[in-house]
């Protein structure tokens, strides 16, 4: 009790002898705050293709650079580019989200003069095509540099990069199938792309040969079954005298091919 007493009395005193350490703490997470809640407001128009108000976050003369697009100038180009490429096919969205635990703010200064801020860290982006289910696309890095403008925060400068492929998650659940339930779906399967598709049955499971590497199917139904690298889905399909006939292979929820038994 006396030693919490003591740890609790040198920790009051050292907020009395340092009260400006409090304070800048206190003033880096307000900013920190401020800048987030921009972020979101701005992500949430561009995820609504609504360029009037993206436009309100945008300097007149930002400075846009992509590691794949280029270098865009000026708040107008950006808007353009916006509505003409990203919101123009119907039936298609991109949605932005950030990875949680990788946003930071930083503070910049002139003196004591606080003029901007920096706001660094990653996001990933999910697809809309068509009616298709929405399926994750790719992950980037992204640096904004935000400047207060007579009393408003404004982007002037923006940095995308370290576009990629996203790293799939799998949330499919594996159910137990017997050896001899899964024999039957072992053979050679050939499409209109796909030639020689051998599926085989080793040590209790099924597996099919991927650029020389054996890639695990894993059971989701009876007859449906999943890989933990892709989004694929190999559904078997059974003829009238309940033999396995043809696979349905979807990816992402569409079909991409289907390939018959041989």
């Amino acid at each position: 009790m006396y030693k919490s007493f003591i740890i609790s009395l040198i920790a009051f005193v050292g907020v009395i002898l340092n009260p400006n350490k409090v304070s800048c703490q206190s003033k880096e997470e307000q900013l920190s705050q401020t800048i987030l809640h921009l972020d979101s407001l701005f992500w949430n128009a561009y995820n609504s293709c609504d360029d009037v108000k993206s436009r309100v976050f945008f300097a007149d003369d930002l400075e846009f650079y992509h590691d794949k697009g280029g270098i865009t100038n000026g708040l107008e180009r950006l808007i353009e580019t916006f509505r003409n490429n990203l919101c123009s096919t119907e039936g298609f969205r991109i949605r932005r989200v950030a990875v949680p635990g990788t946003l930071k703010v930083y503070p910049m200064h002139n003196a004591d003069t606080l003029y901007g801020a920096i706001l660094s860290g990653d996001h990933v982006f999910y697809v809309t095509d068509k009616g298709k289910p929405e399926r994750l696309d790719g992950k980037a890095k992204f640096t904004h540099l935000w400047l207060l403008q007579n009393g408003a925060w404004k982007m002037k400068r923006i940095l995308s990069y370290d576009h990629g492929p996203a790293e799939y998650k799998n949330s499919r659940k594996e159910i137990k199938l017997t050896s001899k339930e899964l024999s039957q779906f072992a053979g050679i399967y050939s499409g209109e792309r796909t030639k020689d598709f051998k599926i085989i049955l080793s040590n209790g499971r099924l597996s099919f040969s991927n650029n020389g590497k054996p890639s695990i199917l894993y059971p989701e139904t009876a007859n449906r079954f999943f890989t933990d690298s892709r989004d694929l889905t190999f559904e078997f399909v059974k003829n009238s005298r309940h033999k396995v006939e043809r696979i349905v292979v979807r990816e992402n929820g569409s079909i991409v091919e289907e390939l018959q038994k041989r």
